[in-house]
């Protein structure tokens, strides 16, 4: 059993790993602002303080979103992708957590060709639509702290979510597909990196398998054993 600390717990996607993953390990859920019916619960702003030390303490993985509330200010979005993401990677090196799962967006590929099989090795083509490019900022910040091999990041780069029998596109994510290769990731051997070498720094693109699926995820399959539902 696993000491995980979730992060956004007000997000749809905190509360259901929290959910889905509270049954076999030991999980803890944070945010800026107090979340209803959270147990489990430290509110933390993730400050560069020791707050955020005592809230990353013990934990053997932080599952920690790069999702921003797109209600807040651009410069409130923009901290969180990187003040508030830095400080957690300090706190968690400082406190020997091992491991981090960073929770990216597929939608930083999405300005390829959609004939293109994309794959990990492609550089990322962010907008300047805030939000996207707090997802790949987020992204350098822990590539950042991996690359002086502080601590092991898993970054997975997930699909666009179908919540409620919504219209599945090319590029679509079901719950428990996403639950899924989060649960993978907790425990899976990457050492040999994404690209075949040895790396702190692991990329994987994580969509569920519907018709036409756009980005390919056969480096999840084969190092987080990733195998998302037939649809």
């Amino acid at each position: 059993m696993s000491k995980i600390l979730i992060t956004s717990a007000s997000t749809r996607l905190a509360r259901r790993l929290a959910s889905d993953l509270a049954g076999d390990h030991d999980v803890r859920l944070t945010d800026r602002s107090p979340v209803p019916d959270a147990s489990d619960f430290t509110r933390c702003g993730l400050g560069h303080d020791e707050n955020t030390n005592d809230l990353v303490r013990g934990a053997d993985v932080i599952i920690h979103s790069g999702w921003v509330d797109q209600s807040d200010s651009v410069s409130d979005q923009l901290d969180a992708a990187m003040c508030r993401t830095y400080n957690l990677l300090q706190a968690a090196t400082d406190e020997s957590v091992p491991r981090l799962i960073f929770l990216s967006s597929l939608a930083l590929m999405g300005g390829y060709d959609e004939n293109f099989a994309v794959t990990e090795k492609w550089r990322p083509v962010p907008t300047t639509e805030t939000a996207n490019l707090c997802y790949h900022l987020g992204e350098f910040v822990c590539k950042e702290f991996a690359r002086e091999r502080r601590l092991e990041v898993v970054c997975l780069r997930l699909g666009e979510f179908v919540w409620d029998e919504a219209p599945a596109s090319t590029s679509a994510l079901y719950p428990d597909d996403a639950t899924n290769a989060v649960r993978k990731s907790l425990t899976a051997d990457v050492s040999e990196g994404y690209a075949g070498s040895i790396s702190a720094w692991n990329v994987f693109h994580i969509q569920s398998a519907v018709p036409d699926a756009r980005f390919l995820t056969a480096t999840a399959n084969r190092q987080l054993g990733y195998e998302p539902a037939s649809r």
